[in-house]
């Protein structure tokens, strides 16, 4: 009898052109090849934060570094994004208090291309990788759309 092989199979969320960019944000960041063995999911796994491990999280804290360079590799590629949909560079700012609060902004030229004010950023995470995929397309999907509104401020 013949053995019948395991077929990974990968949701449609992995093929996501955003999720394909956080990936290479990540990969990026590999600077000495500690990741090399890690699947591109072990990278983007910190991100999903379904519901049993949100409690886990006090509602009041502070969030870690950690948690603050993924929000930002995050925003990251959505700036990215951006800037292959448009041709437009994106660049990313954030504000942060040491609480867990702020704002972030993606700016192209004199435009503000996505604006989001931060809170509870310790418990910052999405509930599944449909979820993280649904999330950074839409921010890109917001960006491209206000360059294409106004391109000669997002070009200045």
């Amino acid at each position: 009898m013949a053995e019948v092989a395991e077929v990974e199979t990968k949701p449609a969320a992995a093929d996501s052109v955003f999720v394909k960019e956080l990936i290479k944000q990540w990969r990026a960041q590999d600077m000495h090849g500690a990741w090399e063995g890690k699947t591109d999911f072990d990278l983007i796994e910190p991100y999903i934060v379904d519901k049993k491990k949100r409690k886990e999280i006090p509602l009041v804290g502070d969030p870690d570094p950690e948690t603050i360079w993924r929000l930002e590799l995050f925003y990251n590629a959505v700036g990215l994004s951006i800037e292959r949909a448009t041709g437009c560079m994106v660049t990313p700012m954030m504000k942060m208090s040491h609480e867990g609060f702020g704002r972030l902004v993606l700016m192209a030229g004199r435009l503000i291309v996505v604006n989001k004010m931060l809170r509870d950023v310790h418990r910052y995470g999405y509930d599944s990788l449909e979820k993280l995929a649904e999330e950074g397309e839409k921010a890109v999907n917001a960006g491209v759309e206000m360059i294409n509104k106004y391109p000669d401020v997002a070009r200045y």
